[in-house]
């Protein structure tokens, strides 16, 4: 009776070994999708992930069909490390105290997502997924802050949609962007934006 080939692996461990070699690659690719995007490269091409990735072209599209596939695992990354501070209930005594807690908060979260949200923007003309995105973002925000508003102050339709835009990433993006101001400008800028507006309400 032949007696088994000790000396080969066996297809078991061989299956495994591919498999952590494709999550080893599939996270490489995502690492260096991100670090692109966050050195302010706002449209890399997967040649350029591939090589940051080390890795070659064609192992990106075994891994991502297109480019949208690698954005919509871009985005779960992302907000994995967002979604513990959004989801937490806003602090204060009063609705216009709870605006000015959401006020920090959202600072601190567009401020980690900044440029891959601009990213995500840049290319949402081109593709209906980050455009869905995009649309789904800002109803997302505007229904957060809907949540903590009075009825009266949501049925003063024009104040309500004031208060969407003052807290919106827009206008995040606007002040640190466009306008080059450091984060705690920026805030500070939205906090003033914020009291004047909730000045048209009583307190309460």
């Amino acid at each position: 009776m032949a007696l088994p080939d000790v000396t080969r692996t066996p297809p078991a461990i061989v299956s495994d070994g591919r498999r952590a070699r494709s999550r080893s690659s599939r996270a490489k690719i995502v690492s260096a999708m991100l670090d692109l995007v966050a050195g302010g490269d706002v449209s890399p091409s997967a040649a350029q992930v591939a090589e940051v990735a080390g890795v070659g072209l064609r192992s990106v599209f075994r891994h991502f069909r297109d480019m949208d596939a690698l954005y919509r695992e871009m985005a779960e990354a992302i907000e994995s490390q967002i979604l513990p501070i959004l989801m937490r209930p806003p602090e204060g005594a009063t609705w216009q105290q709870r605006l000015f807690d959401i006020a920090d908060r959202r600072a601190a979260i567009f401020e980690t997502i900044m440029p891959y949200r601009i990213s995500a923007n840049v290319r949402r003309f081109d593709s209906a997924f980050l455009m869905e995105g995009y649309r789904r973002q800002l109803r997302l925000e505007s229904e957060a802050l809907a949540a903590y508003l009075p009825q009266a102050v949501r049925a003063d339709a024009e104040g309500a949609r004031g208060l969407n835009v003052i807290l919106s990433f827009s206008t995040w993006r606007l002040l640190r962007h466009d306008q080059n101001l450091a984060p705690q400008e920026a805030a500070a800028v939205v906090r003033r934006m914020l009291d004047d507006a909730l000045a048209r309400w009583p307190q309460g």
